[in-house]
């Protein structure tokens, strides 16, 4: 991680869960931290879990990345205050209990592909630009799911399912984008099976099975994968990383 130190990371849907985790390594490792969320409060609420030195190295951004303006905007101010972006951490995402033939669902649907798919494409243009730009060899994850490769039966998976095949496809996508234009930057999907988030607590069965009683990873299991595949030397690149805790039966 030496070569990363001093560098800019993005971590969007950094107030909770995984995006909170991330950001925290990620500045206690070194990297001027960018935090984007909707309750910036949060975010700011994180330094007081980190040792000083860090703390100064995490700075909150609100942005709501449903709307393309908010994102231009919070990409121009890490650009103006911040010099551009080395590392883009894709994590912000949304899911609602909503069945896929519920009528009436058309808002919670659209805000999924928003979120879930629009906007992690999004970002990762605005990242990819400041990298070429500045003619750097950057990093960007893709925040994933087992559910990018497999659907399991549960109730209210709506296009979550869907929007994770997305995240798939894109990273295969950029991964050519980024070959044929000649870069170094590199793409990584991350896909965690079960982890103790906000998200999952939204959930009480799932492929058949009660979440209460299934083994569950931390966030800070998914951030410490991020950082291993951020730390692997220029010419490694981890184009997918599936985590598992031991024991999960999906």
């Amino acid at each position: 991680m030496d070569r990363w130190r001093g560098k800019v990371a993005v971590v969007t849907g950094a107030s909770s869960g995984i995006g909170a985790a991330t950001a925290k390594e990620l500045a206690k490792a070194g990297m001027i931290t960018v935090g984007l969320a909707r309750r910036v409060e949060q975010v700011e609420s994180l330094k007081t879990a980190l040792p000083m030195e860090s703390a100064a190295r995490l700075h909150a951004l609100k942005c709501d990345v449903s709307s393309e303006e908010s994102i231009m905007e919070a990409f121009k101010f890490v650009e103006g205050k911040f010099g551009g972006v080395d590392v883009l951490v894709n994590n912000a995402g949304v899911y609602q209990k909503v069945d896929l033939l519920e009528a009436g669902n058309t808002a919670a649907l659209r805000q999924s592909l928003d979120v879930n798919v629009l906007a992690l494409a999004l970002c990762s243009r605005e990242a990819f630009l400041s990298m070429q730009r500045r003619n750097v060899a950057g990093h960007i994850f893709h925040l994933n799911s087992i559910e990018g490769h497999n659907v399991p039966n549960y109730p209210g998976a709506n296009l979550y399912p869907a929007g994770k095949f997305a995240v798939t496809a894109i990273t295969e996508t950029m991964r050519n984008e980024l070959r044929n234009a000649g870069t170094k930057i590199k793409v990584t999907s991350i896909s965690p099976g079960f982890v103790k988030t906000p998200m999952v607590d939204m959930c009480d069965v799932y492929g058949g099975f009660e979440t209460s009683t299934m083994p569950m990873l931390q966030p800070e299991d998914i951030a410490h994968g991020i950082l291993y595949a951020l730390g692997t030397p220029p010419h490694v690149q981890v184009h997918e990383l599936t985590i598992k805790p031991v024991g999960e039966p999906v």
